[in-house]
């Protein structure tokens, strides 16, 4: 064997380093002290966030910072009442929706094993163990059955369905390809009748303003399917990206909706 034989062609064809994963960060969303009635109340919840994920699971959007503050205010949508989350990330609003008395909160996202853990990890930093067998966390693709979401409620001999009273969709309709996988698990997963009106809420920011009118085309589609779509709340935040372009003002402003059919 000749020397050039034993030339180690790692030396040869070199790959640039690849930089680390970044570490897990925490979101602290602070209780507006209105809502705190007594010192045993909960007063933060510290959110644990992948470091990266091509599902933009590494942040805590605006959305869902204005969605559970809006569910902290409006008790009466969660209390006693059977919650589902779909492309939850960090899972706050759900984890308030827990707080606050639902009766059953099932949190979904992606099946991707680093989400579902970090929703896990959330749901033990946060929920006191007396209320952990409220919460279900659970893989889900949008637009697939919805019977494993549905096994999770309990049954309720007053109910007259075993579904979800509440569904929550915080800054998902920039997935425009997605619109209707969503609006199918909300038809299959949502009630037919409750004490109060089922509902879906979909909180959300403009990112791309460009594209302000492909994000409403949701609701345009909802419609069609015999959903009733209002607006219930503007309100405005810190932009997500400063630097990205687009009308500032329309990329800092959260929107929420009810739909109800």
């Amino acid at each position: 064997m000749s020397d050039d034989e034993n030339i180690d062609l790692g030396e040869i064809f070199t790959e640039p380093p690849r930089p680390p994963t970044p570490e897990p960060t925490i979101s602290v969303y602070k209780r507006h002290e209105k809502n705190v009635t007594s010192d045993t109340d909960w007063r933060q919840i510290d959110i644990r966030l992948v470091g990266s994920h091509p599902l933009w699971g590494h942040y805590l959007w605006n959305a869902a910072r204005s969605f559970a503050s809006y569910l902290d205010a409006h008790k009466e949508l969660c209390q006693d009442r059977t919650v589902l989350e779909l492309g939850a990330g960090g899972a706050l609003p759900s984890i308030v929706a827990a707080l606050n008395g639902a009766r059953k909160t099932v949190i979904t996202d992606y099946p991707d094993a680093d989400l579902v853990q970090n929703i896990e990890m959330n749901v033990e930093a946060n929920i006191p163990k007396s209320l952990r067998e409220r919460v279900d966390v659970k893989g889900y693709i949008w637009g697939h059955p919805v019977a494993p979401l549905l096994d999770s409620i309990p049954f309720n001999v007053d109910s007259e369905s075993q579904q979800f009273d509440l569904i929550i969709l915080s800054d998902l309709i920039f997935n425009h390809s997605q619109h209707k996988a969503m609006l199918q698990s909300c038809q299959l997963a949502l009630s037919a009748t409750s004490n109060v009106p089922p509902s879906v809420l979909v909180f959300y920011s403009h990112h791309r303003p460009h594209l302000a009118h492909r994000d409403m085309e949701f609701f345009e589609k909802a419609r069609t399917l015999g959903w009733t779509c209002e607006e219930i709340l503007t309100e405005t935040f810190p932009p997500m990206f400063p630097e990205d372009s687009g009308e500032e003002s329309i990329r800092s402003t959260v929107h929420g909706w009810r739909m109800t059919r």
